[in-house]
């Protein structure tokens, strides 16, 4: 073989390595990326499987971790009594002295003093005006009062006005509770009591003393217009008194 075509040999020979290096080198990679991936994959099945592990409620305690001398270390518990103590530490570093009392009760403004409240004098009912006793003149009676009576009834029965029958009778208070029927005794003023002669019917009576017969006869309770011989009749006032 000549040596011209050892010399256009060489050349070819060199110029295949950088692809042979190029593609090695592809192939590294490819490793590489593959077993990465795979890496990868197992990473992410491991997160998938810990999310969807459902979690232990059953409340089981941990279980201790022995120490370098294989005994277990026992957890540190908070217990009330800590707790009391680590407030009355507290408090004890927070108290004053006797000396710093005295200084707070010191400056402390005093409280002014409360005032008593004033009492209100007490108001009193207005008293009741007594009805003034007044005198229609004629004849006093006294009268018994009746089942079903009442006081202004009465007034009216003997033409009398309710403030002139209070004033004869000063005793009664409330016209509602101090009168009771058979007990009650009213003073009464009329005209006159006059007897029954023979002749005497009430129409003559009536003109006799300018009353009518039907303040008679409302007088002395009639539901007639009749008048025995001895009979005693009331004889009201013409007009109320």
């Amino acid at each position: 073989m000549s040596e011209n075509e050892n010399r256009n040999r060489r050349p070819e020979e060199t110029s295949k390595l950088p692809y042979l290096s190029l593609a090695v080198l592809v192939l590294v990679i490819s490793g590489l990326l593959y077993v990465g991936y795979e890496y990868i994959a197992d990473d992410a099945a491991d997160v998938d499987q810990l999310l969807n592990t459902p979690l232990d409620t059953t409340g089981r305690e941990l279980q201790p971790i022995p120490n370098e001398n294989g005994q277990f270390n026992q957890p540190e518990s908070t217990t009330p009594s800590t707790l009391e103590g680590e407030n009355t530490a507290s408090d004890d570093n927070t108290t004053t002295t006797p000396a710093e009392k005295e200084e707070t009760l010191a400056t402390k403004p005093p409280k002014p003093e409360e005032e008593e409240p004033v009492k209100k004098p007490e108001e009193k009912e207005p008293e009741k005006p007594k009805p003034a006793a007044v005198d229609p003149g004629g004849v006093e009676i006294t009268h018994t009062v009746q089942s079903g009576e009442t006081f202004y009834g009465i007034a009216n029965r003997y033409n009398l006005k309710s403030n002139t029958l209070k004033g004869l009778n000063p005793n009664i208070q409330d016209e509602t509770k101090d009168v009771k029927s058979g007990v009650t005794r009213i003073k009464i003023r009329v005209q006159a009591v006059h007897t029954v002669g023979a002749g005497d019917i009430l129409r003559v009576v009536a003109d006799k003393y300018g009353v009518t017969v039907e303040q008679i006869m409302a007088a002395n309770k009639k539901t007639k217009n009749f008048a025995e011989r001895g009979e005693k009749l009331v004889i009201p006032f013409p007009a109320k008194q």
